[in-house]
């Protein structure tokens, strides 16, 4: 335990594999909370390992990703490898007795994410995709006010999110780990529709591949049950945008800030005005860490988990596959 630290005895340790850039993020919700304690990184080069832990003080390092797994007090590890390595060493992890908490893209391919799910599942463990925006109170409050009517009849949710990066060497940018705006950001849309929407029964997608061979923009059309609509645009060639919208017969909500949380308000609009409802701003990667130490602390359910991942891959793998044939796809 860190001097000054806050770390509650019976906290979860946790351990972090990969040095990725996405981490930055993780790490200080990591060392705030006193359900956590993040006891070690591993990276494939020790001394990479060795000088990270110490710029974030970070106790151990490991110079293999397999080192990090003997350690046999770390209970849980939080994956940030690229998109293609997600399922490969989730697995690994589960088999060598780990929880996992893995960074969002799971995957493209349902069979991965099924296959990841089957071992956490025979071994008794926990199996979480990150995509902290869930856990944030802003999103928990849009859901409920959905589900109370305060819009009326469910109609339509439209999201977007999108950037510019032009790097071709950026991991995000690059084709061999299945990079691109769907898997990037646009899987964040494709959530955000499937958390009020549920599980679509058709999609529709359309893309930009830029030079990189990845796409550059992306949109995509789902259906839902009960005739409810999802549009959403995403892309890594364009401004910085981010919105949620989700109208219904008599009303909708609008959210600025839908996916980072930093300013969490919703605005109720209703044709006699708009209501702001603000709430308390929280780290949401901190939420995430605490929601699944909970749950192997036995305090807490997971909150996602088999389920949203498989509803989730689904929808990602039927968008890419329709805008590389150019052919909806159903259910």
């Amino acid at each position: 335990m860190r001097r000054g630290d806050t770390t509650h005895v019976d906290a979860v340790k946790w351990g972090i594999i990969s040095t990725a850039d996405i981490n930055r993020k993780v790490i200080p919700g990591a060392h705030a909370s006193p359900k956590v304690d993040l006891v070690g990184v591993a990276s494939r080069d020790r001394a990479r390992a060795e000088a990270y832990a110490r710029e974030w003080e970070i106790p151990r390092a490991y110079g293999s990703y397999e080192e990090l797994l003997e350690d046999p007090e770390i209970e849980a590890v939080y994956i940030s490898l690229p998109n293609t390595m997600h399922s490969e060493w989730s697995i690994r992890s589960i088999e060598a007795g780990k929880h996992v908490l893995c960074e969002k893209p799971f995957s493209r391919h349902p069979e991965e994410v099924a296959a990841a799910f089957d071992v956490a599942e025979r071994a008794g463990r926990f199996l979480s995709e990150a995509f902290m925006y869930r856990h944030n109170p802003q999103t928990k409050r849009l859901k409920q006010l959905v589900a109370d009517g305060a819009i009326g009849e469910l109609r339509l949710v439209r999201t977007t999110f999108s950037y510019g990066l032009y790097d071709e060497d950026n991991i995000r940018l690059r084709t061999d780990v299945e990079g691109g705006a769907l898997m990037d950001v646009g899987c964040y849309c494709v959530s955000g529709a499937r958390l009020v929407g549920g599980e679509p029964e058709s999609v529709f997608g359309q893309a930009w591949f830029g030079e990189t061979g990845t796409d550059w923009v992306f949109t995509g059309e789902l259906r839902f049950p009960g005739n409810v609509l999802a549009h959403f645009d995403c892309g890594t060639a364009m401004t910085d945008r981010d919105e949620l919208e989700v109208a219904g017969s008599e009303g909708s909500l609008f959210v600025d800030d839908p996916w980072h949380c930093q300013t969490p308000v919703i605005e109720l609009r209703r044709d006699d005005g708009v209501e702001r409802i603000e709430l308390e701003r929280e780290d949401s990667y901190r939420l995430e860490l605490e929601n699944v130490s909970d749950a192997i602390r036995g305090e807490g359910e997971l909150l996602l988990g088999r389920d949203d991942a498989m509803g989730q891959v689904r929808a990602i793998e039927a968008l890419h596959r329709s805008a590389t044939t150019n052919e909806p796809v159903r259910w």
